[in-house]
């Protein structure tokens, strides 16, 4: 009689430690989750959020629309100041809005002022391959 007994408190010992994994399991799965979402929309803020807001003049002799995957709005400066056309007086940049784009496309060749935002790192794939991300543009007289 008491291994009846014994056997049916082992199989209730049994059952409730299941459930007490099950609702464990759960909570953690839970607890990741909300971990990995807040982290992602940390990380996409990070990347987004610009770290400054700055400005750059010089002679504007590249625009170009380039990618793979990701299409995007290129450009390079040449920096006022410098005689010689080499890669330390280029300044390589990212256009996200397709308007200022095509607002600069008259300016090639020009002396201009470019406003820009500059990114914690590189841009997302979307956003340009620079973290140089300009949003305004204007001649130099």
């Amino acid at each position: 009689m008491s291994t009846n007994f014994d056997r049916e408190r082992f199989s209730a010992r049994i059952d409730e430690a299941k459930i007490k994994a099950r609702r464990l399991f759960r909570r953690l799965m839970i607890l990741l989750l909300v971990l990995g979402i807040l982290s992602a929309i940390g990380y996409y803020v990070y990347r987004v959020y610009p770290k400054g807001q700055n400005e750059q003049t010089g002679t504007l002799f590249k625009l170009s629309y380039e990618g793979y995957l990701f299409k995007t709005h290129e450009g390079q400066l040449h920096i006022i100041g410098s005689a010689v056309l080499t890669t330390q007086s280029t300044w390589d940049f990212s256009i996200k809005d397709e308007s200022v784009y095509k607002s600069m496309q008259p300016y090639v060749g020009k002396p201009v002022k470019l406003y820009y935002e500059e990114l914690p790192e590189t841009a997302l794939p979307w956003q340009g391959k620079t973290k140089f991300i300009v949003y305004k543009a204007e001649p130099l007289n």
